[in-house]
Order: C-alpha cells, then structure tokens, then sequence
C-alpha cells in the first residue's frame, strides 16, 4: 500500500542544495500544469472517479487539491519573503479533498488557476537570491522552521507525486 500512497517515495532533503537542482525543481513547477493536462486531456468524467488506491482520493480531487495545495504553498513562499520567519496556517487538506468544489468532475477551474499561479510562482522563484532561498517560514504541525529552497524541493516532489497518482488512476 505505501507503493501506491507514495509511488516516487518521499521527499528527501539533499543535504546541499545547489543552483542547479534549483533550477530543475523551479523547471518541474513551471512545467507542471501543462504534464498535469495532457495526462488528464482525454479523461471522461467516469475515469476522474478512479483512484490511484483503495480509500485513496480520485483524479478529480488529485487536481482539485494540486490547485488547493499549490496555492497554500505560494502564499507561505511570499509571506517568508514578507515577513520575518512567519508561523504559516496549516490546513487539513482531506476535509478540503471532501468539500463539494473538490468533488466537481469540472477541473477545468482548477487547471486554470494552476495554469496562472506557476507563472506567478516561477517567476516570483526565478527572481529569488540566496538570502531570499534561505527565508524560512514556520510550520506548526511539523514544528520546523522550512527554507524557500527546499520548499521549492517539496512543491518540485509534490507535482511529480500527484502526476504519479493520476498515471496509476488511469491504469485501475
């Protein structure tokens, strides 16, 4: 079962991070919400109800909380950068996956949002320095202090995780 819950494994912290693996994390954002449509593209509304495994959330949900998720994590990268190590507002992510809006076979709304907020997103990380990757937020389930860079690390993971889920989806 844990295959299925985290089928690339989950995220590790490399011990240094580089401008390079930066640049690749920042690429994965940037290039995600086009992956996430052309996984989707051909999709009928039956096949967004398949989970990738049992009890797991749906295709449609996977999407709806990407946009959810992606927002949240925006929001937290300008409030580091605006704020001296700002304590950020979890949220319960499946009571948010069991909302109506989440339940919606329309994720036409939430491709857009993704379409529109990783350009905001990358461009906002393009433009960051090394003083600004190491602002950090704090996060009170986790009680850590988490930098921009591996932020960016977790949100790079967080697409390539739920792109994942969609592709085991659509094998069930």
């Amino acid at each position: 079962m844990e295959h299925l819950k985290y089928p690339i494994g989950k995220f590790k912290s490399p011990e240094i991070i580089n401008e390079t693996l930066i640049k690749e994390w920042i690429k994965a954002i940037r290039d995600f919400p086009t992956q996430l449509k052309l996984e989707i593209k051909d999709l009928t509304p039956s096949d967004l109800k398949k989970t990738y495994r049992p009890n797991g959330w749906n295709i449609m949900q996977v999407v709806h909380h990407c946009a959810d998720s992606h927002m949240n994590s925006f929001i937290r990268c300008k409030l580091a950068l605006t704020e001296d190590t700002p304590t950020i507002k979890p949220y319960h992510e499946n009571l948010w996956a069991a909302l109506p809006d989440a339940n919606n076979p329309s994720v036409e709304s939430s491709l857009i949002i993704l379409e529109g907020l990783h350009q905001r997103w990358t461009l906002l990380l393009d433009s960051l320095n090394a003083d600004d990757l190491n602002k950090s937020y704090f996060h009170p389930e986790s009680k850590s202090f988490v930098n921009l860079k591996t932020t960016i690390g977790i949100y790079a993971w967080h697409c390539e995780h739920h792109l994942a889920h969609i592709k085991i989806a659509k094998t069930s």
